[in-house]
C-alpha cells in the first residue's frame, strides 16, 4: 500500500513540475528586409524577426539593407534588438546598386556579420541636428571615387548642441567598431566627415568582413567564423542552411503606410474636415465616423514621429478658423487665414530630412487648396444666406402683418402667423386693424399700426 501511494505521489509531482524545453534548432537562416527609410515599422519589424528567430533557435537571421537612413530611435531600438540576440545577425548590404547611407551605416556596424554586394555603398553617418534628433541622407553621399575612402572636409558645427549631438553618436559608433573589431577610425570620419565607402574599399578597410554575390555566398564565407554573442564567442555553422525569406506582415506593412508623413498628414486633415462637417451638420454620421477614425490614426502616427510642436499648433489654428469662418462668417477672411495656417503647420510639421520621411510639395499643395475651397465654399454660403429672408426664430417675426383681435389701452391681442399673440404698441389701436411686428420681446409682439 505504502508503495502504490509513493508510486502515484511520483507520478503527480511529475505532472505537476513545470516542463520548459529548449526549442529544437533549426538549420534555416531568416531573412528579413530594412528598405526604404528606417522607422517605427522597420523596428518593429526586425525586433519582432529576431524575436522569432530566437525562439524558433535559427542558426542565423540575415538583415539584406537597402536604406537612405532613418530615426534616430528606430535604428537604436534595431541595434539594442541585434545585440540582445541570442541568434548572430548578418547585415547584407544587396542587391547591387543598394546602400547602407546615415542609419544604416550603424546597423551594419552593430551586426555580428557584415557583408556588402559588389556595387554598393555605406556611410555618410553625419547626424542632422533637427529637433527630432534624425539620422539623414547626407547630399555628399555616393560622391565617392570608386574603390577608394571618400575625402571629405569635416564640417564644423553650427553651434554647442550640434557639437553635443555629433560627438554622441561618435562615441555610439565608435562603441560599435570596438565591439565588433571593425574600423574605428573611418567610422569617426563617418559621422564627423560624413564619408562614404565602396563595397570594396569597405572590405578593403575592414569596415565589412567580406563582399558577397548573393545569399549562398555570404552563408558560404560566413562559415567557421567566430563571432562574440553575449559573453561567449560562437564559431557559426552555416554551410549549406536552408534560407527562409520573412517578408513585413499587413500589420507591418498598415504600420508603415500609417506611419508615412504624407499619409499621417492627409488623415489629421480628413479627421479635422470630417469632424467640422459633423459638428456643423448633426446627424450625418457617416463624415463624423470616418473624420474620428481618420484622426486617431493620424494622431497615432504623430506619437512615433519627431514633430514640431509649432506645427500642431498652427494645423490646430488653422482647424479653429475654419470654425470660426462657420460660426462667425467674415466672407473669406477667415478661410484664407486657416489655410495659410494649415499648410504653414503642415510644412514644419515632421523634424525630418530623411528621404521618405518628408512631407512632400504636392500633399502641402493639396492641403491649401482644399482648406481655400472649404474655406471660400463656407464664405460663399455665409454671404448668399445673408441675402435671404430669415425663414425661422425669432428674428422671422419681424416685419410681418397681422390684424387686431382686441386692445385696451398700451396692449391687446393680435392674430399674426395664424396664432393669437399677446401685443403692445406705443400708439392706440382698434380691433380689426391692420399692424406690422416691429419687435418681439419673449412672448410678447411689439407692433404698429400699418402703413397705407
Amino acid at each position: 500500500m505504502a508503495r502504490i501511494l509513493f508510486l502515484l505521489f511520483s507520478l503527480l509531482s511529475a505532472f505537476m513540475l513545470p516542463v520548459s524545453p529548449a526549442p529544437a534548432a533549426e538549420r534555416k537562416a531568416i531573412v528579413l528586409h530594412v528598405n526604404g527609410a528606417i522607422s517605427p515599422a522597420t523596428a518593429e519589424y526586425v525586433t519582432r524577426g529576431l524575436r522569432r528567430a530566437r525562439d524558433r533557435g535559427v542558426a542565423l537571421v540575415v538583415l539584406q539593407m537597402d536604406t537612405p537612413g532613418g530615426l534616430d530611435t528606430s535604428m537604436r531600438e534595431i541595434i539594442r534588438a541585434i545585440l540582445d540576440s541570442p541568434v548572430p545577425v548578418a547585415s547584407f548590404v544587396a542587391p547591387s546598386g543598394a546602400r547602407a547611407a546615415s542609419a544604416g551605416t550603424y546597423i551594419l556596424y552593430a551586426s555580428h556579420i557584415a557583408a556588402m554586394a559588389p556595387g554598393t555603398n555605406l556611410g555618410a553617418a553625419t547626424p542632422i541636428a533637427i529637433g527630432g534628433g534624425l539620422f539623414g541622407d547626407d547630399e555628399r553621399d555616393g560622391e565617392e571615387t570608386p574603390g577608394e575612402p571618400d575625402k571629405q572636409e569635416p564640417r564644423k558645427p553650427a553651434d554647442a548642441g550640434e557639437a553635443k549631438l555629433i560627438n554622441d553618436a561618435i562615441a555610439y559608433i565608435r562603441g560599435l567598431a570596438e565591439l565588433r573589431g571593425r574600423n574605428i577610425d573611418w567610422a569617426e570620419r563617418a559621422v564627423r566627415e560624413a564619408a562614404s565607402l565602396s563595397s570594396a574599399a569597405a572590405a578593403r578597410e575592414q569596415v565589412i568582413d567580406f563582399t558577397a554575390i548573393n545569399l549562398n555566398d555570404l552563408l558560404k564565407q560566413a562559415h567557421g567564423r567566430s563571432v562574440r554573442i553575449g559573453q561567449s564567442d560562437v564559431r557559426l555553422d552555416t554551410a549549406g542552411l536552408f534560407i527562409e525569406d520573412l517578408p513585413p506582415d499587413w500589420r507591418t506593412q498598415l504600420l508603415s503606410v500609417i506611419t508615412n508623413p504624407n499619409v499621417a498628414l492627409l488623415l489629421m486633415m480628413v479627421g479635422i474636415y470630417g469632424l467640422i462637417f459633423e459638428f456643423l451638420s448633426p446627424g450625418t454620421v457617416v463624415p463624423g465616423t470616418i473624420g474620428g477614425i481618420s484622426l486617431l490614426l493620424g494622431l497615432y502616427a504623430l506619437a512615433v514621429l519627431p514633430v514640431s510642436y509649432a506645427g500642431v499648433a498652427l494645423i490646430l489654428l488653422g482647424a479653429g478658423l475654419l470654425v470660426a469662418e462657420a460660426h462667425a462668417p467674415s466672407f473669406g477672411v477667415l478661410g484664407l487665414g486657416s489655410a495659410v495656417a494649415l499648410v504653414l503647420g503642415a510644412a514644419i510639421l515632421f523634424d525630418t530630412d530623411v528621404p521618405g520621411l518628408q512631407v512632400s510639395w504636392p500633399v502641402l499643395s493639396g492641403i491649401g487648396f482644399a482648406s481655400l475651397a472649404f474655406g471660400l465654399l463656407v464664405a460663399r454660403l455665409a454671404l448668399l444666406s445673408s441675402r435671404h429672408k430669415i425663414l425661422t426664430g425669432a428674428e422671422e417675426m419681424i416685419g410681418i402683418s397681422g390684424k387686431v383681435d382686441s386692445w385696451e389701452g398700451a396692449g391687446g391681442y393680435v392674430i399674426a402667423h395664424g396664432e393669437r399673440w399677446s401685443a403692445v404698441s406705443n400708439e392706440p389701436l382698434g380691433p380689426g386693424e391692420d399692424v406690422m411686428v416691429v419687435g418681439r420681446q419673449g412672448l410678447t409682439l411689439e407692433v404698429a399700426r400699418k402703413p397705407t
